[in-house]
Formats: structure tokens, C-alpha cells, sequence
């Protein structure tokens, strides 16, 4: 009855399907589209909030006041991680310097590491990778250097519990059961989308963070989840919208 197609790379895919088959309900995450079917429901995250979370944290712990960001693939929701937490590092302490790159893969463990090392070669002592697997590689170069790292969508700090300093969460969970909660009630609104961000707790961080983050910069954090949710704060989602906040 109802069929999810998971990431942007099933877009065109769902897209076609939905046309030559308009009973059928689809729904997509991470990605939307320009005109968007009626039998079609994107299913977004404003991973920017949560990246901006850990940016604050980054900026706030980093001892070197340099830190670094590894993408995947420049998707959507890759650039919206990278855009909304260099806005939190530079926000926070403009004296902090964000090295960035890609992977160009969301596989390439070897490669996630060896650009995660590099960077940390560069001084760099936390670093966020939004690279699926190749991120998991940074994360153990910050466990073989005894450096931070910050993982991503889900709380990755059982890959090293002493190293991963916290998680920008995608609760995937939320905007899913929601979803399928809504059709099965019959209150589900195709050829719109839904967006979940901190207010509609679909972002945030993970209770792990208080392993190794102090009380007071958890507690600093919190009074930014309240700005954002209240609109005090604007999180950018792209280059574009970072460089207009850029004062």
C-alpha cells in the first residue's frame, strides 16, 4: 500500500514509478522534488540543526581551534551537515579554522581515514564525517591518534566509546513511523512534504554526549536547541545561505 524508497539516488526511480502507477503511495527520504506527484510524500531532515549543534560543541572543545569536516558525496543532506556546522563552529568562535573534503564515496573506509589523518597531521583534533562507512574510517583514526570525532544519523559512540565526542542524530525512525502512522489512519497528504527538524524532534544529539562533553557546554547547546526551535536562530543549508550569514 505503501512503498519508502530510502535516499536521493532512488529519486528518478520513484518518480517514474509514481507516474506509471498514480494509485500507488510512495514516499522518499532525503530528497524531494520541484513539483511533487500527489501520490508521492518526501520525507526530509533538517540535518543542518543537528550539525550546527555539533559545530557549537566542536568550536567549544577543540583545544587546536582547528577542526574538520569529511563529506561523502555532495548530496543534499551531506551539504546540508557541512553548511549547517561550519555555521556552528564559526558562530561560535570565528577564530576556529574548518578544513574541509570530500571523499567522493560513501564506502571507502581507507579513504575516510587517510584524509581523516591528514587533517589531524594539520592539527585538526575533532572532525564530523557525514560519509556513511568512509566516515567510519575517520572515526578510527580519532581512536588510533586519541583525537575526537563526531558521528552522524545515528549515535555512533559504540565504535569508540572514548573518542566519538557526540552524534548529529537523523531520527530516520520518527519521520518513518510517523508516516506510516499517518496513512494507516488515513491522514497522510501525498504531493506535499514533511520536514523534520529540533522542533519536531526528527534532529538532535544523543544522551552519550554527556560521556565526554561537560555539563556547562551541554547546557549552552541547550539554550541553542531553544533559539533554533524558537527561530533566534537560523541554521544555513547551503553555500549560498552560509556565505549571506556571514557578517
Amino acid at each position: 500500500d505503501l512503498i519508502i524508497g530510502v535516499g536521493y539516488q532512488l529519486k528518478d526511480s520513484i518518480e517514474e514509478s509514481a507516474k506509471n502507477y498514480p494509485e500507488q503511495k510512495f514516499a522518499i527520504l532525503d530528497e524531494t522534488y520541484d513539483t511533487i506527484q500527489e501520490n508521492v510524500i518526501p520525507v526530509v531532515f533538517k540535518e543542518e540543526e543537528s550539525a550546527y549543534l555539533v559545530g557549537v560543541m566542536a568550536a567549544k572543545m577543540s583545544k587546536t581551534n582547528k577542526v574538520g569536516f569529511i563529506g561523502g558525496l555532495p548530496a543534499p543532506s551531506v551539504v546540508r551537515h557541512q553548511y549547517g556546522y561550519k555555521y556552528g563552529v564559526t558562530n561560535t568562535n570565528k577564530d576556529t579554522q574548518i578544513l574541509e573534503q570530500y571523499v567522493n564515496s560513501f564506502t571507502d573506509q581507507a579513504k575516510g581515514k587517510s584524509i581523516a589523518k591528514q587533517m589531524q597531521s594539520s592539527n585538526a583534533d575533532i572532525i564530523l564525517a557525514a560519509a556513511g562507512d568512509s566516515g567510519t574510517g575517520a572515526i578510527e583514526a580519532a581512536k588510533e591518534a586519541n583525537k575526537y570525532a563526531i558521528g552522524v544519523d545515528r549515535d555512533q559512540s559504540d565504535l569508540a566509546p572514548k573518542n566519538v565526542l557526540t552524534s548529529a542524530l537523523k531520527k530516520v525512525n520518527v519521520g518513518v513511523y510517523d508516516t506510516v502512522k499517518e496513512f494507516v489512519e488515513g491522514k497522510l497528504t501525498g504531493g506535499q512534504e514533511k520536514v523534520y527538524g529540533l522542533k519536531e524532534d526528527g534532529v538532535g544529539i544523543p544522551e552519550t554526549t554527556k560521556n565526554l562533553v561537560p555539563q556547562d557546554i551541554i547546557d549552552y547547546v541547550n539554550s541553542m536547541i531553544e533559539k533554533i526551535k524558537n527561530d533566534e536562530i537560523k541554521v544555513p543549508s547551503n553555500e549560498e545561505e552560509y556565505k549571506s550569514m556571514q557578517k
